[in-house]
């Protein structure tokens, strides 16, 4: 089976496709592009160059995938845009490349969802399952884990960091890191809970569940420095992986800081 081509796209001849790949009219493909099985761009997609789609993956009209870092410090250097598979681009969302000065790629995983307009800046690592709600936006460097939800024209500040399973609200502004299954809301952007919904909508338990309630309430309690209840939540749920996914994550090095509740 050779690959479904209109007429009117217009493709670079170092692009690679494979056989049962579907390229609508008007699309535009530059140099260095590769396209895995299945996968189906409708139309009018432009795909810069230096880019790379998995498997099944789908994307609407007029999305811009691989396009030049909005960044002065690019000089047209060939780095990356790598896409997973089974992801859907909904219309006008623009995924720029990496820069040499960052990770010199951009990454998207597997089975997200990024709607209409949404942006992901040079050298973002989005992981696999997130949604990215209508507008949202995430500016260079920023990494977003597994599961997670940025709500609509939500926006979060380059170098910054979202956690797997959590949750940002619609409109807010993050200028700081959100910890993993925790709950952002507000402009600009403070940490109001756990994500309970996702975390339901996820199949975790009851117990599991409950034990991030408890250990949330003594991270943030009033009792303390929050360094001695970082201690604390470290020593009594130190066999409990996603309590210590939350330590290790407010342990980690990180260029910006974190997202605590309102007082």
């Amino acid at each position: 089976m050779s690959a479904k081509i209109h007429a009117t796209a217009v493709i670079d001849p170092s692009a690679e496709f494979a056989a049962d790949v579907e390229i609508g009219p008007g699309c535009v493909i530059g140099p260095s592009v590769k396209i895995g099985a299945r996968s189906r761009l409708i139309a009018h997609v432009f795909i810069e160059s230096h880019t790379e789609l998995g498997e099944d993956n789908t994307v609407f009209p007029f999305a811009g995938l691989g396009g030049t870092p909005q960044d002065l410090s690019y000089k047209g250097e060939p780095t990356k845009l790598i896409i997973g598979d089974r992801n859907v681009i909904r219309e006008h969302a623009t995924l720029a490349r990496g820069t040499v000065r960052g990770r010199a790629v951009t990454t998207i995983g597997n089975d997200c969802l990024i709607m209409g307009n949404c942006h992901v800046a040079h050298d973002c690592d989005v992981g696999n399952n997130v949604i990215m709600a209508q507008t949202a936006t995430i500016g260079g460097h920023v990494k977003v884990g597994d599961f997670a939800f940025l709500g609509g024209l939500s926006g979060v500040h380059q170098h910054g960091r979202v956690g797997r399973h959590a949750f940002v609200g619609a409109s807010a502004l993050m200028t700081t890191d959100l910890i993993p299954f925790g709950s952002a809301i507000g402009n600009h952007a403070h940490l109001a809970g756990l994500n309970v919904v996702g975390l339901k909508r996820r199949a975790f338990t009851r117990e599991q569940i409950h034990d991030l309630r408890a250990a949330y309430r003594l991270l943030f309690a009033e009792e303390g420095t929050f360094q001695e209840r970082l201690v604390d939540c470290a020593q009594l749920y130190a066999e409990n992986p996603h309590v210590m996914e939350i330590v290790s994550f407010i342990r980690a090095d990180a260029a910006r800081p974190l997202c605590m509740p309102r007082d």
